[in-house]
């Protein structure tokens, strides 16, 4: 179905066209009619890059459009004084709601009266002020901001009509719920509610059913499913040795244009740092950079100037970069939904990607929860050897050899000097010289290269001598815990999983907030709205004045006897 058969007002339909747009996507094709059409709520379900702002953007700037041709007023020209939005958009990053903000803008390239106005942390808010203040239509906002904005009373919603949630499921796992419950309260209770998620986790659909009625449900492919357009594979490597099997994907494939992931910052930036000095075009995206430093490996990267990204998760989000090849698990996420995230930035617009895990033996069986995930099978592939490198390599070389342009007039003026320089070597020499002096160093590191792959059958053997021993160890720990339970106190504090506490944050504390004092931790018990932790019965009086009042993530902690 094309866009225009769907009833759209001509400025959009003009505006698409410029976009070079013209049959709907899947979910474009099920939502714009709903909301065209009727009064109702949705929940949709599609996975990133399916062109779910489309879907939403194009018919809300529509009914716009048409409420402002039946108030009489016209496309061009027409001053907008009401303080007032119609739609507010919220997404979980910067570079989301920048993305959604521009698309927007595009859409509406034609309707020159409509304001568009993103407000997002790490920018200054003074300016972001002064654009609220000329009037907003339409809000796309990441949450502390949006509260920050409401609280100053800069941004007004009594006559919000529109509101869309983007990446649902990533703002939950971002932990912006009490974010989102503050927002609700602020909106009237007449609007249209839009929700989309790549994947549909509990929390997504508890947050459904309690804010949305009756909502229409819109679900592209399977519950959690990956592009159909991405394969699946895994390496099995020594953790030792991930770094290596890395760079030996890299090399493999010349003309690579990959996100990698990793788990933390810390992780994102050495890792970065070691590829940049090992001579390869890559760069670091994590929360720790500035919004220009950020700006600037993004622009980078979209001109295919940098051909490794490594990054985090949360930085990802929102990046709309087309013509990924690969996406590379350089550690799998810790929630394993997050892959279908990861994976989904590639294999986008009908184009094949790939999808590759790098894992040691004891994560496995991390692989098989995803295949049930996803629905889809993984291949295990070999690392390449050194030699397989090699000839990739050199074929590629070769290809571009036969394909470069020689049709200039200065090389031409130097052909039969450069012929009497070289006519001393046959042919199979000069090839020789040829790949030699552009492959030394490649040539030099791969000699001796040792292959990466893990011999499964021995790497089960020794995970039984280590699964043995570690059961003789937790029998000793065990009798050492019932000799010690007399003298342990047992406390309950006010944070649990949902909060993304960890047991080395609670010790970390307890040895930071009470310095002068040896107390010994026993059991930590973390369940998902408190966390039970034993500590020396002549420490406990210590640790609950220490830690009640103190804050995490911006909540108090209270602190007592279990």
């Amino acid at each position: 179905m094309t866009f225009e058969e769907l009833g759209l007002e001509q400025p959009l339909i003009k505006a698409v066209r410029d976009l070079g747009f013209e049959n709907c996507m899947p979910i474009q094709e099920q939502t714009i009619p709903i909301i065209l059409h009727s009064e109702a709520n949705i929940v949709g379900l599609a996975q990133t890059g399916t062109g779910k702002t489309a879907a939403f953007g194009l018919p809300i700037i529509n009914n716009i459009v048409r409420s402002a041709n039946n108030e009489q007023r016209k496309f061009k020209d027409n001053k907008k004084t009401s303080r007032n939005t119609c739609t507010l958009i919220i997404c979980p990053t910067r570079e989301l709601c920048i993305q959604i903000a521009n698309d927007c803008r595009k859409f509406a390239k034609y309707i020159s009266w409509l304001r568009i106005t993103a407000v997002y942390g790490g920018a200054s808010i003074d300016g972001q002020i002064k654009e609220l203040k000329k009037g907003a239509d339409i809000i796309v906002a990441t949450p502390g901001r949006l509260i920050d904005l409401l609280d100053r009373k800069k941004i007004f919603l009594d006559e919000l009509k529109y509101l869309v949630l983007d990446e649902a499921d990533e703002m939950l796992n971002m932990g912006f719920k009490e974010d989102l419950d503050n927002v609700f309260t602020r909106t009237p209770q007449e609007k249209l509610i839009f929700m989309f998620s790549a994947t549909m986790n509990k929390e997504v659909e508890r947050i459904a059913s309690s804010y949305i009625d009756n909502p229409i449900k819109i679900q592209i492919g399977q519950r959690n499913q990956g592009s159909e357009n991405v394969k699946h594979f895994y390496y099995l490597v020594h953790q030792k040795d991930r770094y290596l099997a890395l760079k030996r994907i890299a090399d493999y494939y010349p003309d690579i244009y990959a996100i990698v992931f990793c788990r933390t910052k810390i992780q994102t930036q050495e890792v970065a740092d070691m590829l940049i000095k090992d001579g390869y075009n890559a760069d670091s995206l994590h929360g720790d950079l500035s919004q220009a430093q950020r700006d600037h490996v993004m622009s980078r990267f979209r001109l295919r100037n940098i051909q490794l990204l490594v990054a985090t998760d949360v930085a990802a989000r929102g990046l709309d970069v087309n013509n990924l090849t690969h996406v590379i698990n350089y550690e799998l996420p810790d929630e394993l939904e997050q892959y279908v995230h990861r994976s989904g930035r590639t294999g986008r617009a009908d184009k094949q990607g790939i999808s590759i895990a790098i894992i040691n033996f004891r994560q496995k069986k991390r692989i098989k929860s995803l295949e049930q995930i996803l629905k889809k099978s993984f291949q295990q592939a070999k690392i390449p050897t050194a030699k397989d490198v090699c000839k990739k390599q050199l074929f590629n070389l070769i290809n571009r050899v036969e394909n470069v342009d020689t049709a200039y007039d200065e090389i031409d003026a130097f052909i039969l000097e450069i012929s009497k320089k070289l006519s001393w070597l046959d042919r199979e020499d000069l090839i020789k010289h040829f790949v030699s002096l552009q492959f030394e160093e490649l040539l030099k590191y791969y000699k001796d290269a040792p292959d990466l792959n893990v011999d499964e059958i021995a790497e089960k053997e020794k995970q039984k001598r280590e699964d043995k021993k570690r059961s003789k160890q937790k029998g000793k720990q065990s009798r050492q815990r019932d000799f010690n339970k007399s003298h342990f106190a047992k406390l309950v504090i006010s944070f649990g999983y949902k909060d993304k506490i960890v047991p080395q944050r609670i010790i970390g504390m307890i040895n930071e907030y009470t310095p002068s004092k040896r107390i010994e931790i026993g059991k930590i018990d973390i369940n998902n709205d408190c966390t039970y932790i034993e500590v020396s019965k002549d420490g406990a009086d210590d640790v609950i004045d220490a830690l009640n009042g103190r804050k995490i993530r911006g909540r108090e902690i209270f602190i007592e006897f279990a």
